[in-house]
């Protein structure tokens, strides 16, 4: 997206981008730090309270004010001191924090506008929560996210991810600036608000090379009919864009809304930190109880069992064996459901078992030819596979479904540039602040010590092991799905040059 840029003493810092530089090189801030330093310096020399400051951080999230503490002086310790000896940012007793020095506002750097693709072309922007209760962003965050899923079902349409539409959540931008960046034609733009077992939707479609507006309706129902809705919006934006109707296989809708509402909330948590996945855990596992027969409760438990022994250091076989049947159950309940497709075809590929892998996967692209997701996973399969090239095409095609994705495809894209020998373009990715974490360092290490940069790499290879203290490239060449000796042997031939341990 387009944006200010800030200078302040050595540091540029660009907030949309998510980059801080020092003397021209990326200094190496988490998310959350990222924004914090963003609401600080968009707002010099005022006093940003604690409850102001965590929201900015984590939005929608509750946590304790420990951790606002922790972040602000990691900050302090990655600025170090300004120009005159004392701090950037300093402490407003039993208050807040405020941003102190000289502040220069650079304009803002615009990305290279993407080609329309050659069929109708759609982002659905996040439904702007209209009611008085914060509580129910959740439920315009669920609308948003289900309509985008149910037009990407459309072989006719070519649908942006729900990452990317969320960039825009809480900015005022014109239309055909944000049609511009994401790459497309046609925006939906709407309202939620629900109250009293009640809820009104405004909802209207919009064509951003003219600005005319195609199409425009309110929605006045009872909650109980919000589904129906969803599905009538959805019919009236192919019908517009499409001049036909076009009815995809029935999805699996939840029949009970708070579950639905605790499942919203935790897909929100899957690709975060190990405290957020343990909070998705729970809410998940409510949700199951509430709503046994909700497929998509059970997809995201199941990645979310993957990902917890991820960050754990690797999942172990029964854990393995717990996701997959919950991923095979998802699909059982619901087979019409891309994404619950794609998670079961992930981790069938880490079974070995590969046929059936490749089956779901291309299940699922049936399904859904838009879910982005699936091919950014399809793509860290293909590399491990050999298949490089093929690897390299299907995040491409992710990151244009997407063009502001989760960290994790930035690790997929790293992995296969390296896996294709191009080092210096990986480090620059796997550098990026978007996936510079821990699990992705060991890509990096290995491309900077392929690259001759032996300090360096080493040095990545030291971070990484802080949070991997067991890791072995011996246990992870076992346990990942590799299936061509030549690229296994260059992954490792990369980290034994880094310095990781055997």
């Amino acid at each position: 997206m387009q944006g200010s840029r800030f200078a302040f003493g050595p540091f540029v810092l660009d907030p949309v981008a998510g980059t801080l530089l020092r003397n021209d090189d990326p200094v190496a801030v988490g998310h959350r730090g990222l924004k914090l330093l963003a609401a600080l310096v968009e707002r010099s020399g005022e006093i940003l309270g604690k409850a102001e400051l965590m929201d900015a951080a984590w939005p929608g999230i509750s946590v304790e004010e420990g951790n606002l503490t922790v972040q602000i002086a990691q900050l302090r310790k990655l600025l170090g001191p300004a120009a005159d000896g004392g701090e950037w940012i300093s402490t407003v007793p039993r208050v807040g924090y405020r941003f102190i020095g000289a502040i220069n506002q650079l304009g803002g750097v615009k990305r290279k506008p993407l080609p329309l693709p050659d069929k109708p072309s759609i982002s659905v922007l996040p439904f702007v929560n209209i009611s008085n209760d914060p509580e129910q962003e959740s439920f315009a965050d669920g609308l948003t996210e289900d309509l985008i899923t149910d037009l990407s079902r459309m072989p006719g349409l070519f649908v942006i991810a729900r990452n990317s539409a969320f960039a825009y959540k809480g900015k005022a931008r014109d239309v055909r600036e944000i049609a511009e960046e994401l790459g497309v034609r046609y925006l939906l733009q709407g309202s939620a608000r629900r109250a009293a077992g009640q809820v009104r939707i405004n909802a209207q479609l919009v064509d951003a090379a003219s600005g005319d507006h195609l199409w425009a309706e309110r929605f006045d129902r009872s909650l109980d009919d919000i589904f129906a809705v969803q599905d009538e919006v959805t019919a009236k934006i192919v019908e517009a864009l499409l001049g036909r109707l076009r009815v995809p296989p029935p999805r699996n809708r939840p029949k009970n809304l708070e579950a639905y509402d605790l499942c919203v909330r935790a897909r929100r948590l899957m690709d975060d930190t190990p405290q957020t996945a343990r909070e998705a855990h729970l809410m998940l596992t409510r949700a199951i109880v509430l709503d046994p027969d909700y497929a998509e409760a059970y997809r995201w438990l199941a990645m979310n069992h993957w990902m917890g022994e991820v960050h754990s250091g690797g999942p172990t076989q029964p854990t393995r064996d717990l996701a997959l049947g919950l991923a095979r159950k998802a699909v059982a309940i619901d087979p019409n459901d891309a994404g619950c497709r794609w998670i079961l075809a992930y981790l069938l590929a880490y079974e070995r078992s590969f046929d059936e892998a490749e089956a779901e996967f291309a299940k699922a692209i049936e399904l859904d030819p838009n879910e982005a997701d699936t091919f950014a996973a399809l793509s860290d399969i293909a590399v491990l596979a050999g298949r490089v090239g093929e690897g390299l095409e299907h995040i491409a095609k992710a990151f244009r479904l997407n063009p502001f994705p989760a960290s994790w495809y930035y690790l997929a894209l790293g992995q296969a540039q390296y896996a294709a020998g191009q080092y210096a373009t990986a480090v620059e990715t796997l550098r990026n602040d978007e996936t510079y974490r821990t699990s992705s360092r060991r890509f990096l290490a290995a491309s900077l010590a392929q690259l001759g940069r032996l300090d360096e790499a080493r040095a990545e290879a030291e971070l990484f092991l802080v949070a991997n203290p067991h890791f072995s490239t011996r246990h992870w060449a076992a346990t990942e799905p590799f299936r061509d000796a030549r690229t296994l042997e260059h992954f490792v031939d990369g980290y034994r040059k880094a310095g990781l341990p055997e």
